[in-house]
């Protein structure tokens, strides 16, 4: 089970933290990360961690403004969003799954999602 918080309203400009705790079984080598959609676009890949080594994966429109970071013997994951902008609008959600799909913007039936929460940036 993966539990979301954080999400809100911010101004453009600003910063906002998502937070991700995975309860239950989780294969070692998963990935635990982030995939957003906004309103009349399909979903995409925002970010992912991997478990085993930490490894990163950023989307080209969030490199460098957004950082992810996990804390495993919490099961936890966030995701530091800085510099946001109007189109960074989205529900997002927290996803697990192993990073050879996640890396392919996939989740399979093996992965889970969390129940999503809103960010919302105003221009």
């Amino acid at each position: 089970q993966l539990v979301e918080s954080g999400g809100g309203l911010v101004q453009a400009g600003g910063s906002m933290r998502l937070s991700c705790t995975a309860s239950g079984f989780m294969f070692d080598d998963y990935a635990i990360g982030w995939f957003r959609q906004a309103p009349g676009k399909e979903r995409e890949v925002v970010s992912w961690i991997s478990r085993s080594d930490a490894s990163t994966y950023y989307s080209e429109s969030v490199e460098g403004r957004f950082t992810i970071s996990i804390d495993n013997a919490k099961n936890t994951v966030d995701l530091q969003m800085n510099s946001l902008k109007p189109e960074d609008t989205a529900v997002y959600y927290c996803v697990t799954d192993s990073p050879k799909y996640l890396r392919q913007g996939v989740v399979t039936p093996l992965g889970q999602w969390g129940q999503g929460t809103q960010v919302t940036v105003s221009s």
